[in-house]
């Protein structure tokens, strides 16, 4: 035992003269904490986030090239010049391919380029906030009360529009917002927000409705249970303009009061009441990233059903490529969770075309291997 002695105060004293130096780098530099010794500038941040906006735009033009009808790129740019430069009527001068690639295809890449980014955004703070690598946007509940929501709706042939806004997408979304009042109720018992009881909440929650979503499955006519199944694997399928529209204000509104937090969650990753010592409104700040990420989970499964994977794993990717500095990391886990299910969306509903695979099958077949390699590679560490 008096061999074990000398390493161990060893180690010891060199966690204790780690945490000062931590201390003294957050105070000269706060942002710049979660990121390392290496402080993010600006010519960076601008150079990374270009890139990877070009390369989205890459990605969607490529992605809308693909389907039962293969539109080359030379046609597809023909068809895009002319719906920007005579609108509709330069539409239908393209004829069929025209109606194809603007009317059926953009859309969809659309909706599942906002899709993946609001996943990733949500799982980068998710992590941060709960300091867990394995939290991603459903680990609250949320996912499961949208399901229950959009179970019900279905179960009861709520298939008409309230508002202009189509009756599943809303039913998803008071679901979803129906279990973060409860979680934060839970959690918030003793007047403030601690993380454990929080995580706690949303698994039982997450129990409790994903039971109910399997009664009223087992309850519901063939026809619509199979729907309601498609649904909870994920779809891309007919997507609504409207729900469109307010999945891409949240998602723009939502990432910006992401990134108001970005300094913020760097310092909350030395601990909390280091980031207390520091001037962090810690509570404040965890109860912005909780709601903003439940309203943009809500709003995402309310319009895609439950897309597993993206949330966890693109975190991670982007964190060992760019570093942990949440200025950077939020906005390009976005972008590149975007990249990730248009391309896994166009995987899926051409693979086995004119069958049509559900996309959560696919990030997850994806994701999955992804995943294990990181815990592989990482001797079994994420953090």
């Amino acid at each position: 035992m008096g061999l074990m002695a000398g390493p161990t105060e060893s180690a010891g004293q060199k966690a204790v003269t780690t945490a000062p130096a931590a201390l003294a780098t957050a105070a000269a530099d706060p942002r710049a904490v979660a990121g390392g010794s290496s402080r993010l500038s600006p010519m960076r941040w601008l150079l990374t986030l270009s890139a990877l906006a070009a390369t989205a735009g890459l990605v969607l033009l490529t992605c809308m090239q693909f389907g039962t009808e293969h539109i080359g790129f030379a046609e597809e740019m023909r068809i895009v010049s002319l719906a920007l430069r005579e609108g509709q009527v330069g539409l239908e001068s393209a004829g069929a391919a025209g109606v194809i690639l603007m009317q059926v295809r953009l859309p969809r890449v659309l909706l599942a380029f906002m899709v993946g980014g609001c996943l990733a955004a949500v799982g980068v703070g998710l992590q941060a906030l709960l300091r867990n690598p394995l939290a991603d946007p459903y680990v609250l509940g949320i996912s499961s009360g949208a399901a229950l929501g959009a179970g019900l709706a279905i179960l009861f042939g709520l298939t008409g529009t309230v508002l202009a806004f189509s009756a599943l997408p809303l039913c998803a979304m008071a679901g979803g917002l129906l279990s973060v009042l409860v979680v934060y109720r839970i959690a918030t018992s003793y007047g403030y927000l601690p993380i454990h009881t929080l995580l706690l909440a949303g698994v039982i929650l997450n129990a409790i409705f994903s039971a109910l979503v399997m009664f009223v499955t087992s309850i519901m006519e063939p026809n619509r249970s199979f729907g309601m199944m498609s649904w909870l694997m994920g779809t891309l399928t007919a997507p609504d303009y409207s729900a469109m529209l307010v999945l891409a204000a949240y998602l723009v509104v939502g990432l910006f009061v992401l990134f108001r937090q970005a300094a913020s969650l760097n310092l909350l990753a030395l601990g909390e009441e280091s980031a207390r010592a520091l001037g962090v409104e810690v509570e404040a700040v965890k109860k912005i990233v909780f709601f903003t990420s439940a309203l943009l989970t809500g709003a995402v499964v309310s319009v895609s059903g439950m897309i597993g994977f993206v949330g966890m794993v693109i975190p991670h990717a982007m964190r060992l490529l760019i570093g942990a500095d949440h200025r950077l990391l939020l906005p390009a886990s976005a972008l590149v969770g975007g990249m990730y299910l248009t391309a896994a969306d166009t995987i899926a509903r051409t693979l086995l075309s004119p069958t049509e695979i559900p996309v959560g099958v696919v990030t997850a077949l994806a994701g999955g291997p992804f995943f294990i390699y990181l815990l592989a590679s990482r001797k079994g560490r994420l953090a």
